[in-house]
């Protein structure tokens, strides 16, 4: 009797009530099946259908298991080609005999190459599957598409595409995949391989028996949405269009103030602190001034040309990430300690600014990234896990400064943000995030601790969200296997703290040792200082780890490069866009060398104050990088060239950094007064780097 054949639609219009792509299927029957439907079969190629009885596909390519520990002996995979269990009459299917029954985190699966293939003129991709009814089999397992290609920097990198399946059964059932759910691949071109995932932490049968038939790549015409897809506008920012410098006028109209010189040339104290103040109080313009009247909410950012403030070349970003909203929450704060303003006129601006987050659109309570001030609605379909982390963070820090006036409606905010929709169970990591429109994670984790997101995984764990797993579950370093990364790590052996195991291991640098971040840029390694005293609370761990990647971005760039000044991290170009830049010698991947990025410095001054004051004097000295709202973003120290340009981030970074270290940390006491603080704060006081 011919096996019932079910195909597997996966809707991408689910409501958010709805289950995730990779849930359980919703069977209907296929064209092909008999349904007596007329569509026309839809355009497709069969990577693999096994019917040459050969471990080898239909591109003539190579397939097999793989272990990630093949020396446990508790865990294993075989494959196999099965003659009696197959989708039609003829031929044979693939059949995995796999086992992560171990007592450790066992993962093994198959494998296939593809030699390149070009999957781009296709929009699905399908095939047959079932459990064995005997034996057992899980009903959950993932699948993943790989392929090499440049990153920006021109190395190569692994994209991957995944998917989770769910609901399969003792019958044959057909898997349909829209391409758009695996969102790590935009390109479908030069294909690599095409992986099967069995984890012990995943599936809901430790071994059993699944049998695979018809791989194929489909054409059905209706790819569903992408993760770049537009959000569409429900209004306009004026009633006819305007050229540029029109519409930068109108929108310059809509803040609070504007710059009226481009670049500001004048005698700074020979006092180091009364300079930083002058600085401060420069900066602070930047919050004063770039915020939309309308809803108080920061601006992105500002481009000027080089003879006016209001030209042709006048860019006025009126949108805002949210990040750029949480930090600029904490920025009132912090313009109230250096009493650039008064209580009251903080508690009207935060207020005013609280009634635009409560207002704007969120999914489960969190905002979306982006979001234009004009017309006052999201840009994006994306809600990402540390953008919307720093929101909390500047929660935490007004709920602190002003508990008796904001605290409620901060608690309210924060208890509504669940830091569990972030947390991927299997790898004990967060996503990136979740993109609304296509209803499914991002395909990446944040899986490194020395980044900017260990700042929002602490919060995540401080609000009970997250267990305190995670936190060690992130890597200190990678194993040597990983032979792409910058240098091989010494010293990495298992280390275990407050009952959590975690893998160690360092760098070196002239005989430094450092825990890497991930490009060896400034603000991934520092920005979470703003709000975490890393230097009082992990005089081991990631305080001594802060100072060495200081002491090591001021010896690369003076001594190695050469440079007249040092504190590179990711910023605008002054040729034009933005990239990441760093110490290519700190990161794991590691970030090219070139321009340097004021903010750098500001968050360097805790740790190297000497230094850092010294830099900063000499960027005033050497380049014309300052205007009304303190430095411009990035220099080029090769050319001179300066990037006319503020970002609500960088300035941000720099003005509290400088709140913190003119005003005895103001800010992350504010922060540490909070119970998620006490409930985290374990974490770093166990850990020693280097031990």
């Amino acid at each position: 009797m011919k096996p019932a054949l079910l195909i597997v639609f996966i809707s991408l219009f689910l409501s958010s009530s709805q289950a995730l792509p990779g849930t359980e299927p919703t069977p209907n029957h296929s064209p092909r099946s008999g349904s007596g439907q007329a569509n026309p079969e839809p355009a497709a190629f069969t990577i693999a259908d096994f019917n040459n009885g050969a471990m080898f596909n239909n591109l003539q390519a190579d397939m097999g298991t793989w272990e990630t520990d093949p020396e446990d002996e508790a865990q294993g995979i075989v494959a196999s080609l099965d003659r009696d269990i197959k989708v039609g009459k003829s031929g044979y299917s693939l059949r995995l005999d796999y086992n992560v029954g171990s007592p450790k985190n066992a993962v093994n699966g198959f494998w296939m190459q593809l030699k390149f293939f070009d999957a781009s003129p296709y929009d699905h991709f399908e095939f047959y599957v079932k459990g064995d009814r005997l034996k057992g089999c899980t009903n959950i397992f993932k699948i993943e598409f790989k392929k090499l290609q440049k990153s920006p920097d021109g190395l190569e990198e692994t994209a991957k595409g995944s998917f989770i399946v769910k609901g399969v059964t003792g019958e044959w059932q057909k898997i349909s995949v829209p391409l758009n759910v695996m969102n790590g691949i935009t390109d479908w071109s030069q294909m690599g391989e095409f992986v099967i995932t069995f984890e012990k932490r995943r599936v809901d049968s430790p071994r059993g028996t699944l049998y695979f038939d018809d791989f194929a790549f489909v054409k059905t015409g209706f790819p569903g949405p992408s993760i770049s897809d537009t959000v569409e506008h429900k209004s306009k920012k004026t009633k006819t269009p305007l050229p540029a410098p029109e519409f930068a006028k109108f929108l310059i109209e809509r803040l609070n103030g504007f710059p009226s010189k481009v670049f500001l040339k004048k005698p700074f104290p020979a006092d180091d602190k009364a300079m930083l103040l002058e600085i401060a109080k420069d900066t602070w313009n930047y919050f004063d001034m770039f915020v939309d009247r309308n809803y108080q909410l920061p601006i992105d950012n500002v481009e000027f040309g080089v003879t006016a403030t209001v030209s042709k070349e006048t860019r006025v970003g009126d949108y805002t990430n949210i990040t750029n909203v949480g930090l600029y929450l904490m920025c009132i704060v912090a313009g109230y300690d250096f009493k650039f303003i008064t209580k009251e006129d903080a508690l009207n601006r935060l207020r005013l600014t609280l009634d635009s987050i409560e207002r704007i659109e969120k999914y489960k309570n969190f905002p979306y990234n982006y979001y234009d001030i004009t017309i006052f609605q999201r840009t994006s379909n994306f809600v990402s896990f540390v953008d919307s982390g720093w929101l909390a963070a500047g929660l935490v820090v007004i709920k602190n400064a002003f508990p008796e006036t904001l605290g409620e409606r901060c608690r309210k905010l924060l208890d509504g943000m669940d830091f569990s929709f972030f947390y991927d169970g299997v790898e004990e990591c967060m996503y990136h995030g979740f993109y609304t429109n296509i209803n499914c994670y991002s395909d990446y984790n944040y899986g490194v601790l020395y980044t900017e997101p260990r700042a929002i995984s602490y919060i995540a764990i401080g609000k009970g969200d997250v267990p305190k797993n995670h936190w060690f579950k992130l890597a200190r370093t990678f194993p040597d296997t990983w032979s792409w990364q910058t240098q091989m790590p010494k010293g990495r052996r298992e280390k275990a703290y407050l009952g959590c195991v975690t893998e160690g291991g360092y760098y070196t640098y002239n005989d430094i040792k450092f825990v890497p971040s991930w490009g060896g840029g400034m603000f991934e390694a520092l920005m979470p200082a703003i709000i975490i005293d890393e230097k009082a609370l992990a005089p081991k761990g990631l305080g001594a780890n802060d100072e060495r990647h200081v002491e090591i971005q001021i010896k690369y760039a003076l001594e190695k490069l050469s440079y007249p000044v040092f504190g590179m991290s990711p910023s605008c170009m002054p040729e034009g866009g933005y990239t990441e830049y760093g110490v290519k010698s700190l990161g794991i991947k590691g970030y090219k060398p070139g321009v340097i990025a004021p903010h750098a410095t500001f968050l360097a001054l805790e740790f190297a104050p000497k230094e850092c004051i010294a830099n900063i004097r000499k960027m005033l000295e050497l380049y014309n990088a300052y205007g009304e709202c303190g430095f411009y973003d990035a220099i080029n120290v090769e050319t001179g060239k300066v990037a006319i340009k503020y970002l609500c981030l960088d300035q941000a970074m720099s003005f509290l950094a400088l709140d913190n270290y003119l005003n005895d940390g103001a800010i992350r006491r504010r922060f540490a007064a909070d119970p998620i603080n006490r409930r985290a704060e374990e974490l770093l006081k166990v850990e020693d780097f280097f031990d």
